[in-house]
């Protein structure tokens, strides 16, 4: 449907949510938010192996925010966990998200740790809606509209049959 007539190219321009731009935006979104996540994993474990210590230090800073004592106990006693944990975690959520591959559990991942960034960041030195929220939008985005499903290869692994033997994966693909 063309918004604009006179346009001799409005033809050719279709936004409807089930059409192809739409379809290219979400693949686009989720390749670039994979990068993002995996640049800064990869970064990590370039720079520090899997002994990232600012990980542990960073939770036991959270003291006034409002996950307060849950963050400070899991810096005080999984630190050895997390050093390891926090750049494979954004390396494999990076790579899931650029494949298209369980882009729905790696986004509730990178969900669960943009929730702690932006708790995290309890002064709010730039603002309540930052960059941390945005990124938390955008893994939302990506759970709620099956973004793998877009030029990613969760299409081709849900029409296996051992998916279409087992649906509930669909919760974990797409």
């Amino acid at each position: 449907m063309s918004y604009q007539a006179a346009n001799p190219l409005a033809e050719d321009f279709d936004v409807e949510l089930g059409g192809a731009w739409t379809a290219y935006w979400l693949a686009i979104v989720r390749v670039i938010t994979g990068w993002w996540f995996f640049h800064a994993g990869v970064t990590k474990l370039i720079e520090d192996g899997l002994a990232y210590s600012y990980g542990p230090m960073y939770l036991q800073e959270m003291t006034g925010t409002a996950l307060g004592p849950i963050p400070v106990w899991m810096g005080e006693n999984l630190g050895w966990a997390i050093q390891a944990l926090v750049p494979l975690g954004e390396t494999f959520i990076g790579l899931a998200l650029m494949a298209g591959v369980l882009v729905r559990l790696a986004s509730a991942f990178g969900a669960f740790f943009m929730t702690l960034f932006w708790v995290g960041n309890a002064g709010f030195g730039h603002g309540l809606v930052n960059s941390d929220l945005m990124g938390l939008l955008l893994f939302l985005t990506m759970i709620v509209l099956a973004t793998g499903r877009y030029y990613g290869l969760d299409a081709i692994i849900e029409k296996m049959e051992f998916v279409k033997q087992r649906p509930r994966l669909r919760y974990l693909l797409g």
